[in-house]
Parts: structure tokens; C-alpha cells; sequence
């Protein structure tokens, strides 16, 4: 089964590089498509657009890595993102995520083996006046507790 979703993504990969001329400079677009449909650019992918874009691996490497719009690997169902700026973590944001990484029982940084979580940290997600925040997908969770913590989880289950 796993190897059939690879199949797949490959096959979607090329597809999509149908799509785009020979030119160096479609690179981003290039990589935002793939990105877009895929969930992640993966390694089949760099070495794809580099052939089409005549672009060296290296440099459309590059500029994946660079950017944090892109990722190398499949994201979790779950992206939670801990709020580290200074209303958060004065608040005890420290201790949510400790608490997050005890439940999931993985580090900052990490997914869960089954893709299900993720967890992450950003230095603000621009809602002091709700800390400590956290995002999880997108939708923010304000005043976050180690004892919200449980709740939020439970409710993704």
C-alpha cells in the first residue's frame, strides 16, 4: 500500500512538471504546486524539477531549505505550533509544550511515528492579548493551560 501512495505521488509529481516550461525562473511556482498538491517536496521531486528547470539539485535544495513555506517530508495530520514569543512564554507556554511532548511522546521538532502530530514552535503567531497560544492546522487555541493541553487533544482524536 505504501508503495502504491509513492507510485502516486510520483505519478502527480510529473504531472504536474508537464505543466511547466524549461525556465530556471519557475522555480518557486514550481515548488509551491508540488507543495500545494503533494504536502511536501520530496526527494524524487528535487531531482525532477532539477532536471526539468536545468536548475542543479543543489540549488533547488537550497531553496527549499530556505524557505519555511517548504517542507522535505509529509506533514502530520496535525501541525501544532507552540507561540515561544515573550507574552507566551512568560505565561508558562514552556510548560504546554512539555506537556505536548510527554502526551505524543516526541520532541520539538518531531512527528508522530503514525504522521498524525507534529510539533513545532514560533516566536509569535501574532495573539498576545490570548497567551499562551497555540495553532494547531491553523486554528488558534488562546490561554493555553498544561491543563488545556489534555482537552485540545482529546478533541483532535
Amino acid at each position: 500500500m505504501a508503495e502504491s501512495k509513492l507510485e502516486n505521488e510520483q505519478l502527480e509529481v510529473l504531472n504536474i512538471l508537464k505543466n511547466f516550461d524549461s525556465d530556471p525562473s519557475e522555480l518557486i511556482h514550481c515548488l509551491q504546486t508540488i507543495q500545494n498538491k503533494c504536502g511536501y517536496v520530496s526527494e524524487f521531486a528535487v531531482k525532477q524539477i532539477s532536471q526539468k528547470l536545468n536548475v542543479p539539485e543543489s540549488d533547488v535544495f537550497s531553496v527549499v531549505t530556505f524557505y519555511s513555506q517548504f517542507t522535505l517530508k509529509p506533514k502530520a495530520k496535525y501541525n501544532i505550533e507552540i507561540c515561544m514569543g515573550t507574552a507566551c512564554y512568560v505565561l508558562g507556554a514552556d510548560k504546554s509544550l512539555k506537556k505536548f511532548e510527554n502526551k505524543l511522546g516526541i520532541k520539538l521538532g518531531e512527528q508522530t511515528l503514525d504522521n498524525k502530530f507534529s510539533l513545532k514552535q514560533s516566536r509569535c503567531l501574532g495573539c498576545c492579548g490570548l497567551a499562551p497560544v497555540v495553532s494547531i492546522n491553523g486554528k488558534i487555541y488562546g490561554k493555553v493551560t498544561e491543563d488545556k493541553v489534555d482537552e485540545i487533544l482529546d478533541e483532535l482524536v
